[in-house]
């Protein structure tokens, strides 16, 4: 397994075919992003299922990807549907995932992306706020 299969292997990602991540990740794997640090493919996988559940949408568009031994990097764009953000419309996050292999899988997967893109500026009222927080800081 190599960083670009694993891309492959996001991009076909949704809810009825979660069980191809079985075959990408490392039984010892730890997940880490913006809001969540996973131990173990137990945990991974029932935080799939729980996200998987609860969208309406969760797409990855990956544009690049780079590998040097047994680690990598990943440059996305998430095409996210929840039902409890942004009324429901779809909001776009870009990312990066860092990846390392260990014995064919991965074994530790990180997440960098903006969380505020992604959630807080979504979010009635506090959305608001932080968009005008963003433009007094001249973002």
């Amino acid at each position: 397994m190599d960083v670009e299969t694993v891309g492959e292997v996001y991009q076909k990602l949704n809810k009825s075919n979660l069980h191809l991540l079985s075959d990408v990740y490392h039984q010892e794997v730890v997940f880490e992003d913006a809001a969540h640090k996973l131990e173990g493919w137990t945990e991974l996988e029932s935080y799939f299922q729980t996200l998987y559940s609860n969208v309406k949408r969760c797409d990855f568009d990956i544009k690049e990807h780079q590998q040097s031994g047994d680690s990598g990097f990943l440059t996305w764009k998430m095409a996210l549907e929840h039902p409890k953000l942004s009324s429901g419309s779809t909001v776009y996050v870009n990312g990066v995932s860092h990846l390392k292999f260990s014995q064919g899988r991965v074994i530790y997967h990180r997440d960098y992306f903006d969380l505020g893109e992604m959630l807080y500026e979504n979010l009635p009222l506090l959305g608001s706020l932080i968009k005008a927080i963003k433009v007094r800081l001249g973002k």
